[in-house]
C-alpha cells in the first residue's frame, strides 16, 4: 500500500509537471505572437504617409507657382503692352514724315529700320524750323512795306487836301528846269547808293549786286526820304 501510494504521488507530481510545461509553453508561444502583431502594427502605422501634411505642403507649393505664374504673365503683358507702343510711334512718325514715304527703288521692298526713322525725322524738323524763320522773315519784310504804303498813302491823302484847299495853287506851273532839278537830285542820290553797292567786274556779280541793291536802296520808305530830301533842296535854292 505504501509503495503504490508513493507512485500514485510521483505519477500525479509528473501530470501536474507536464501540464505546467504545457501552459508555459503556450502562453510563451501567445506572448511572441502579441510582440509580433505590436511590431507589425507599428511598422505598418509608421509606413502609412501623413496625409494632411503632404497636401498642405502641396497646396503652398501650388499657391506658390500660381503667384509667380500671374507675376511672370504681368510682366509678360506690360512688356507687349510696351512694344506695342513704340511700334505705334514708329508707324505714325512714318505716316507724318514726308521723307520716310519717299523710299528708293533699292530699298523699297525693304522696311525702313528705327534708326532711319528717326535721322528722317529730325532732318524733317530741321526743315521745318529754317522755313518758320524765312517765313518770319518774309512776314517782318511785308509788315515794313504796308507801313511804308500807308506812309505813302498818308502823304498823298495831304497834297490832294492841300490841292482842294488852295485850288489857284495849281496855276503856277512848275518850270521844266525845276522838274530836271528834282529828278536830277533824286537819281543823284541814288547812283551814289548804285556805285557805292554795285559791282561791275562780272555780270553775274552785276546781276547779283543789282538785285541786293533794289532791296536795300529802292524801298519805299528810302525813296520818300530821298524825295523828301530833295524837295527841300529845292524848296530851299527857289526860296
Amino acid at each position: 500500500m505504501t509503495g503504490r501510494a508513493e507512485d500514485g504521488g510521483a505519477a500525479g507530481r509528473r501530470r501536474r509537471g507536464l501540464v505546467g510545461e504545457a501552459l508555459f509553453m503556450e502562453n510563451a508561444r501567445k506572448g511572441s505572437i502579441v510582440s509580433r502583431a505590436n511590431s507589425i502594427g507599428s511598422t505598418s502605422a509608421s509606413s502609412v504617409p501623413n496625409t494632411d501634411d503632404e497636401d498642405s505642403d502641396y497646396h503652398q507649393e501650388s499657391s506658390k507657382e500660381s503667384y509667380k505664374d500671374q507675376r511672370r504673365r504681368a510682366h509678360t503683358q506690360a512688356e507687349q503692352k510696351r512694344r506695342d507702343a513704340i511700334k505705334k510711334g514708329y508707324n505714325d512718325l512714318q505716316a507724318i514724315v514726308p521723307t520716310c514715304e519717299q523710299q528708293d527703288f533699292s530699298i523699297s521692298s525693304q522696311k525702313l529700320s528705327k534708326a532711319i526713322v528717326l535721322q528722317k525725322t529730325i532732318d524733317y524738323i530741321q526743315f521745318l524750323h529754317k522755313e518758320k524763320k524765312k517765313q518770319e522773315e518774309e512776314v517782318s519784310t511785308l509788315r515794313k512795306d504796308v507801313m511804308a504804303l500807308k506812309i505813302m498813302k498818308v502823304n498823298y491823302e495831304q497834297i490832294v487836301k492841300a490841292h482842294q484847299d488852295n485850288p489857284n495853287e495849281g496855276k503856277n506851273q512848275i518850270s521844266d528846269e525845276v522838274k530836271f532839278n528834282v529828278f536830277q537830285g533824286i537819281m543823284d542820290s541814288l547812283f551814289q547808293s548804285f556805285n557805292a553797292s554795285v559791282s561791275v567786274t562780272s555780270f553775274q556779280e552785276l546781276s547779283a549786286c543789282v538785285f541786293s541793291w533794289i532791296e536795300e536802296h529802292c524801298k519805299p520808305q528810302t525813296l520818300r526820304d530821298v524825295v523828301i530830301g530833295v524837295l527841300h533842296k529845292v524848296k530851299s535854292q527857289l526860296y
